[in-house]
């Protein structure tokens, strides 16, 4: 289910944004009074650009000199520790605690995340700790790269010198499941060993083999598999045996994600003569179509964990391709990314509100970070890194 991608018509959602964007992936957005002011610091200077940077990206806050509601300070005091103090404007103390981390930028991440949870009066998770797998091309093939969320530690994971595509976190982060061409030159299922690097042949049949994702609870594996014929959705165990069929039909099934429950699948189906979002029971059922009533493009669907009444997907619009958010509280899909470029691929953050996602035109693209509710968008793989892409998130 290939999509050819062009550039977005920029459709109004009532959301004001930049007249004219310096950078693709940044879109800005009008600041509201749902948004709370602080004024955020730490005492080096590449941990300071780095919690700027991590407060600018979330959509609850706003980051000002003066007049903000909290002052929120960062001390790195080992080289894995960092404190977090934080008070109101008046100098009233709110809270104080050290966080431990893998190094100091780490320790930082956690303190900013600990910073989110006592200061954005929603009952929102932090999500600053989370950590991403994504392709890039910066060898001239997709490869699978590993890094924080804002792009510290890059490590390339794969070198086969093969297309790889659609990386996927276990639920313990220390494996992912990939599809790629390497050796045979038709996709198969692997999956690779974040400690060892050890690669191994996950799911191998005639056809093809893609689309593969754990089950919340590492139990199962949905992927999708066209050895009978069709591109249907399997779902196997999770050392990808005992593979069991779940859909039987004459359309095009890709993209299965697992429910939070582990209980249900979404994926993509153009059964209804485009693509859709449907949900089947996980252990095999009818399959039910998922009401987004917003385009007839909707494919790429991510299910929150954050949020389990949210299913994040990219859907048409116009010529071009935005993210779009089906509630099931409100039965209705909304358009969540307004920008003059293409959205695609999305992936939530933990808090369920904001998520990952590609924005591209016709010669680059980049990972940035979504507010789904005010549709701002921060780049966050910097451009000298080149293309990146399908990222998918992963939080300790």
């Amino acid at each position: 289910m290939q999509k050819i991608l062009s550039l977005a018509l920029l459709i109004s959602l009532g959301v004001a944004t930049a007249p004219a964007q310096r950078d693709i992936g940044e879109v800005v957005v009008t600041a509201d009074t749902k948004t709370v002011p602080v004024r955020v610091s730490a005492n080096t200077p590449e941990l300071n650009a780095l919690v700027i940077q991590a407060f600018r990206v979330h959509g609850r806050y706003r980051v000002v000199a003066s007049g903000y509601t909290y002052d929120i300070k960062f001390s790195a005091l080992a080289p894995t520790q960092v404190r977090v103090d934080i008070a109101r404007s008046s100098g009233t103390p709110v809270h104080s605690e050290v966080a431990t981390g893998t190094s100091a930028r780490n320790a930082l991440l956690r303190a900013a995340d600990i910073a989110v949870a006592k200061t954005n009066g929603l009952g929102l998770k932090g999500f600053f700790t989370a950590r991403i797998a994504f392709i890039g091309e910066r060898t001239g093939k997709k490869e699978i790269y590993v890094s924080d969320l804002f792009f510290g530690d890059v490590k390339q994971i794969t070198r086969d010198n093969a297309q790889a595509l659609g990386p996927r976190w276990a639920p313990d982060g220390s494996r992912l499941l990939y599809t790629s061409y390497y050796k045979s030159g038709f996709p198969d299922i692997f999956q690779i060993d974040l400690n060892s690097y050890q690669r191994t042949t996950f799911v191998s049949f005639k056809g093809t083999n893609s689309g593969a994702r754990y089950s919340p609870n590492g139990q199962q594996v949905a992927m999708v598999l066209s050895g009978e014929g069709n591109a249907e959705i399997y779902v196997s165990d999770a050392q990808g045996k005992r593979v069991g069929r779940r859909t039987r039909t004459d359309a095009v099934e890709a993209s299965p994600c697992f429910s939070p429950d582990n209980s249900r699948i979404v994926f993509t189906s153009d059964a209804a003569g485009g693509p859709q979002l449907y949900i089947i029971p996980a252990a095999g059922g009818p399959m039910q179509r998922v009401a987004t009533n917003i385009s007839g493009y909707c494919a790429e669907p991510d299910w929150s964990r954050g949020n389990p009444n949210k299913i994040a997907f990219t859907c048409r619009i116009g010529r071009g391709y935005q993210i779009a958010v089906h509630d099931f509280t409100k039965g209705r899909s909304e358009q969540a990314s307004n920008a003059p470029f293409d959205g695609v691929e999305p992936s939530w953050l933990p808090d369920g509100r904001h998520l990952v996602y590609t924005a591209r035109d016709r010669s680059t693209s980049r990972l940035c970070i979504l507010d789904t509710e005010s549709g701002a968008s921060q780049p966050i793989s910097p451009a000298s890194f080149g293309i990146a892409m399908q990222a998918n998130v992963w939080t300790p």
